[in-house]
């Protein structure tokens, strides 16, 4: 059971993810987290009011198992797979400093920091503003991508695509935009 308890290194991870994908495109399939999306709108009726989503989602359910496949695991690896001594996110000691000067407390083995996720800070007007923009960015330029990070990056360069090679240079130089220059102003 040892095997399965902590992180796995990247060598077991990234194994797992290229069996995946051989799998996938064997059977023709391909794989995004995005997609989902639209099909969970097509299954509640977004169909009736936009063309976008009137497509067959049934051929796409096997993408719906996926994740709840992600979820589902993310359970079961942060409820039984885990340390609860050891925090689940480990910042470089650097990170918290440059996190300090921008007045955001290391997330103490969380996903997100308190400053950005908490209740109070949901109150501010100017962290709320962030996240709802953040969102539709995300939206839009996921649509306007043609998908996520994770089937550009996953199946779009596993699949040797051009467009997806130039989305995932895209997503990294704007991650780095964002991290080094747009959130140190947005958070002074």
């Amino acid at each position: 059971m040892d095997i399965f308890y902590g992180t796995w290194p990247w060598y077991v991870s990234g194994f797992l993810i290229g069996s995946v994908m051989l799998l996938l495109v064997y059977f023709g399939k391909t794989f995004g987290m995005s997609s989902n999306l639209r099909t969970m709108c097509t299954i509640l009726g977004a169909g009736k009011t936009s063309d976008f989503f009137r497509f067959d989602w049934k051929a796409q359910r096997w993408n719906l198992a996926v994740v709840l496949g992600a979820m589902l695991g993310g359970f079961i690896a942060v409820t039984y797979l885990s340390d609860p001594n050891v925090p689940t996110v480990m910042l470089n000691p650097t990170t918290v400093t440059e996190l300090q000067q921008m007045h955001i407390d290391a997330p103490d083995g969380k996903l997100i920091p308190d400053a950005l996720s908490s209740a109070d800070a949901i109150q501010s007007p100017k962290v709320l503003a962030i996240l709802l923009i953040g969102g539709l960015l995300v939206g839009f330029g996921t649509r306007y991508a043609g998908g996520c990070t994770s089937g550009h990056a996953i199946t779009g360069l596993s699949n040797l695509q051009l467009p997806s090679l130039i989305a995932v240079i895209g997503f990294f130089i704007g991650g780095l935009l964002m991290s080094w220059i747009l959130l140190p102003l947005i958070l002074k």
